[in-house]
């Protein structure tokens, strides 16, 4: 008996806790018809919408970062800010995009990766190097911008 292997369908994956840019995420699928799952460690409000799933997971170290990196597939768009995250999503064949508009590709995670690392040793260190910049509005509209040319180019 031949099985039917069904091609995972264009969905966006959002790593929810300290996501800003969520309202922006409805917006866009609902104008592309693509379903959002929002993965959180705690519950929150999600637009009752048949396109919006909220999936909440344990409280544990990572459970939503592991959820999200075993959902991740070619026809996925992972919002994170977390590049740890994104590096997983990335070997799993997902796009990857900060909610500030800046992807995570292949060839620029190294170099992120290796930035966090040191960041969090001079942190470590009692180094005062301050946060992220303040999100803007800028970001946003970048944001808006790259998560529409994402999803053009992986609907083709």
């Amino acid at each position: 008996m031949n099985e039917v292997v069904q091609e995972p369908c264009l969905t966006i994956l959002v790593d929810g806790d300290a996501c800003p840019v969520k309202d922006e995420i409805y917006k866009v699928a609902y104008r592309r018809n693509v379903p959002v799952v929002v993965v959180s460690n705690s519950p929150f409000r999600v637009p009752v919408h048949p396109l919006v799933r909220r999936v909440v997971v344990s409280d544990g170290f990572d459970a939503a970062d592991d959820w999200i990196a075993e959902a991740a597939h070619a026809k996925a768009v992972v919002i994170t800010a977390d590049i740890l995250l994104a590096d997983r999503c990335l070997k799993a064949g997902a796009s990857t995009l900060s909610p500030s508009g800046k992807p995570f590709t292949t060839s620029s995670i190294g170099s992120q990766i290796a930035t966090r690392a040191i960041m969090a040793d001079l942190r470590a260190g009692g180094d005062i190097i301050g946060g992220p910049a303040p999100f803007s509005k800028n970001d946003r509209s970048r944001f808006l911008s790259a998560l529409d040319e994402i999803l053009e180019r992986l609907a083709r």
